[in-house]
């Protein structure tokens, strides 16, 4: 999977689960599982509930994804 192959949207952090681990509401209403990017961890970039939040998904119908950007 490379950078051209995945689905961004965006969405609002809705619950902190554990693992670095988030429950967010896209923008088209869906609700997806989403773990923090790895450069995201890395600088330690922090995101509380409310967050506007920019997803990775592997396609338009997957329910997990990974946050790599918080706006």
């Amino acid at each position: 999977m490379g950078k051209d192959d995945v689905v961004r949207k965006e969405g609002v952090v809705e619950e902190t689960l554990p693992g670095a681990t988030f429950r967010i509401r896209c923008d088209d209403d869906t609700e997806v599982l989403a773990h923090l990017a790895g450069k995201m961890r890395v600088h330690r970039i922090r995101i509380i509930e409310g967050d506007r939040v920019v997803l990775e998904l592997p396609d338009e119908k997957a329910d997990r994804g990974r946050i790599v950007f918080r706006k």
